[in-house]
C-alpha cells in the first residue's frame, strides 16, 4: 500500500488504512526495542558524565544565581512580557473579522495556513514573543563569563528553537491540515519514515539512493597518481590544450569527502578551474579506521599536505604550484607554511587560497561550546577504544549550529508532513561523513579551540619547527562566508592580522558550503571587497565594496597573472607518477 495515496472508496481507504497502521506498529515496536538497545551500548551512553554529560549544571546554576542577583532586571522584563502578551491576547479576543495576513519571514511559518487561521497565528505569536523574552533574559544577566554566556545563549536558542509550535501536530495548522485533506494518509507516511530514521540511526535529509560517487557526483575525469595511508592524490584531466605552467593542488577538510567541490559537472569547481586552462590536482583523505588512533595533526602535515606538494612539483615538471587549504585543512595549510618558512623552503609555494578556515580561534562562534574541559573528557572517553571519533558525532554538532534548518525542518517535513527528502546533492555529501582520528582530533580542539596556540609564535611545534605564522610572507587569497556558522567570517578575517605577505580578502554570500561552492553561472548571491584590510571585521564590512554574482571570477583574476606562461596540456599519469585508478578513487568509497 502507498500511503500517501487514498481510493475514491472510503471503505477500501479505511480497510488500506488499517493495513498500514498495523504492518507500522508492528515495526514500530520492534525498532524501538532495537534503538533503545543500541542507544544503552553507544559509548555516549557508558562512558559520558552520569548526570551531566554537557556540562549545564554549571552553566544554569550561574545563569539562575546571576538572574536573582538583580531581581528588578528580571520583573522589569517579565513585566513587559506580560504587557505585550495581554495585548497580543487583547487582539485576538476583540477581532471580529480576519485581518491583512501578516508578512512572515520566518520559514518555520511560512504556509499560508499560519497567517489564514487566527489560533495558529496568535500560537504563532505567542511563542515568538516568548522566545524573545527569553532570550533577552539571558542576555540581561550581569556577571556571567564569556563562555558561560555562550553556552546559555546557545543551549536556550536549541530548547526554544524545539518548542516552536511548527514541531507538533497538533499546533502545525499545515500539518492538520495536509492529514485532513490526506484522509491521515500524511500522517501514516510520516510514521513510516521516522521508523526508517529510526532504523538508520538519524534523520534523512535527502533521498540517498539518487545519487552515487563516481556515478552521478564526483565525476570529473582524472587519475589517482599517488597515495600513502593518509591520502590519494587526483590529478584531473585537462580540458584546454594549453594550460598555466603553475597548478592547483586543494586539501579539502578531513571532516568530508573531497567531492564537496566536484557535486556535479555544472557546480564542480575542479572542472570550472580545468576549463580556465589550469593543472588540478586534490587531495583525498584516507578515512580512518582504529589503526589511526594516534595519527596527529603533524603526520597530516608531513605525510599530507608535503607529501603532495613534492609529487604534484614532481607530476607537472614545475618547481611550485598554488596550494588552496578548505577549513580545517586550510588551518593545516597556515601551519605549514609557517613551517616552509622555516626549513627555508617556502618558494615551493606560489601563492595559498584559504577557504573558510581559522587560524586564531579567540572568537571561533558557537563551536568553541563543545571545547570545554567537560566535553574534550568526554571526547577522550568514547575514543578511546576505537581510536576514532565516529562521524554522526560531528555531523550532529554540525547540525545543532542551524538546528531549525538542518534538524527541525526535516522533522516538520518528513514526519509531521509525510513527504520524502527530495534528492540534493550537496547534502547527500553532507551525510557522507567520515571518521577523526582519536589523537588527531583531541589535540587539534585543545590547542587550537581551547588554547589559541597556532597564533602564540612557537606555540605549538611540528616536525621539530616551533610554527610562527608571522613568518609567513607568502601571497594569500581569504574566502569567507557572510552567513558561516561554523568559521564565522570575523574570525576567518583575524588571519589578516598574523600573514605578513600580500594578501587580499573578500566576504561571500550565504555559509560554509554554498558560500563556497557558487559556480558563477548560476548568479547566485554576491561577495565584497575592499581595497584595503582594516584592523577589524567590522571595519572592513562598512567600507566594503559589493559585487553580484560569485566570487570565483575575482579569484581567477587573482590567480591568473601569478600562474606563468601556457604550456601544452599535462596528461594525467604520464610523468613520473602512474596512474593508479581512475578518479574518484578508493578512499571517497570507504565507509
Amino acid at each position: 500500500m502507498r500511503a500517501d495515496v487514498t481510493s475514491m472508496d472510503p471503505q477500501a481507504d479505511a480497510l488500506a488504512m488499517a493495513e498500514g497502521w498495523s504492518r507500522v506498529s508492528g515495526k514500530a515496536m520492534q525498532l524501538m526495542s532495537e534503538f533503545w538497545v543500541r542507544q544503552l551500548n553507544t559509548p555516549f551512553v557508558k562512558e559520558a558524565p552520569a548526570v551531566d554529560p554537557l556540562g549545564l549544571i554549571d552553566t544554569w546554576t550561574k545563569l539562575g544565581t546571576g538572574i536573582m542577583r538583580e531581581p528588578e532586571k528580571l520583573a522589569a522584563l517579565q513585566a513587559a512580557w506580560f504587557d505585550e502578551g495581554l495585548k497580543l491576547m487583547q487582539g485576538f479576543m476583540a477581532a471580529t473579522a480576519q485581518p491583512e495576513p501578516p508578512v512572515i519571514r520566518d520559514k518555520r511559518f511560512a504556509a499560508k495556513d499560519w497567517s489564514e487561521n487566527r489560533v495558529a497565528d496568535f500560537i504563532r505569536q505567542s511563542y515568538l514573543l516568548a522566545s524573545k523574552y527569553v532570550y533577552e533574559t539571558v542576555q540581561a544577566v550581569d556577571g556571567l563569563d564569556e563562555a558561560t554566556r555562550a553556552k546559555a545563549t546557545f543551549y536556550t536558542r536549541q530548547m526554544m528553537d524545539a518548542l516552536a509550535p511548527s514541531n507538533f501536530l497538533l499546533t502545525n495548522p499545515h500539518a492538520l491540515q495536509t492529514a485532513i485533506d490526506t484522509k491521515g494518509a500524511s500522517l501514516l507516511k510520516g510514521l513510516e519514515n521516522l521508523l526508517g530514521d529510526l532504523e538508520r540511526g538519524r534523520i534523512s535529509m535527502t533521498d540517498e539512493t539518487a545519487f552515487r560517487v563516481g556515478g552521478n557526483v564526483a565525476v570529473t575525469p582524472g587519475k589517482v597518481i599517488f597515495e600513502n595511508r593518509m591520502l590519494q592524490l587526483i590529478q584531473y584531466a585537462a580540458t584546454t590544450k594549453q594550460v598555466y605552467e603553475t597548478p592547483i593542488v586543494f586539501f579539502p577538510p578531513w571532516i568530508n569527502k573531497f567531492y564537496i567541490l566536484d557535486l556535479t559537472a555544472e557546480k564542480s569547481m575542479l572542472k570550472w578551474l580545468a576549463d580556465q586552462g589550469f593543472t588540478v590536482f586534490i587531495a583525498s583523505w584516507k578515512n580512518p579506521d582504529s589503526g589511526y588512533a594516534e595519527t596527529t595533526f603533524e603526520d597530516y602535515m608531513v605525510e599530507g599536505q608535503l607529501k603532495a606538494f613534492e609529487v604534484v612539483c614532481e607530476a607537472a615538471g614545475v618547481k611550485s604550484l598554488h596550494a588552496v587549504g578548505y577549513c580545517a585543512a586550510g588551518t593545516l595549510l597556515s601551519a605549514t607554511l609557517a613551517y616552509l618558512h622555516a626549513k627555508k623552503k617556502a618558494d615551493i609555494i606560489k601563492s595559498a587560497t584559504f577557504f573558510t578556515a581559522q587560524v586564531d580561534f579567540s572568537e571561533a562562534g558557537d563551536l568553541g561550546i563543545f571545547v570545554d574541559d567537560t566535553q574534550l573528557a568526554m571526547i577522550d572517553k568514547i575514543t578511546k577504544d576505537t581510536g576514532y571519533l565516529d562521524s554522526q558525532y560531528m555531523a550532529q554538532t554540525f547540525n545543532l549550529l542551524r538546528a531549525n534548518d538542518l534538524i527541525w525542518s526535516y522533522v516538520v517535513n518528513n514526519y509531521l508532513l509525510g513527504k520524502d527528502p527530495f534528492p540534493f546533492d550537496l547534502l547527500y555529501w553532507n551525510n557522507d561523513a567520515t571518521r577523526l582520528p582519536r589523537a588527531m582530533h583531541i589535540y587539534y580542539l585543545t590547542e587550537f579551540y581551547q588554547r589559541n596556540n597556532l597564533v602564540k609564535p612557537g606555540g605549538i611545534t611540528l616536525a621539530g619547527v616551533p610554527i610562527d605564522l608571522t613568518k609567513v610572507k607568502t601571497n594569500v587569497y581569504i574566502q569567507a562566508g557572510k552567513e558561516d556558522h561554523i568559521a564565522p567570517a570575523a574570525s576567518v578575517y583575524k588571519m589578516t592580522r598574523h600573514f605578513k605577505g600580500p594578501m587580499r580578502f573578500i566576504l561571500a554570500g550565504s555559509g560554509h558550503i554554498a558560500g563556497v561552492v557558487n559556480p558563477p553561472f548560476m548568479q547566485k548571491y554576491q561577495y565584497w571587497s575592499n581595497k584595503t584590510l582594516p584592523e577589524s571585521f567590522t571595519d572592513f564590512s562598512a567600507t566594503a565594496t559589493e559585487h553580484k554574482g560569485s566570487w570565483w571570477p575575482d579569484w581567477l583574476a587573482w590567480l591568473e597573472p601569478q600562474s606563468g606562461k601556457k604550456r601544452s596540456a599535462r596528461v594525467p599519469g604520464s610523468g613520473p607518477h602512474k596512474a593508479i585508478e581512475n578518479a574518484p578513487g578508493r578512499y571517497v568509497q570507504e565507509t
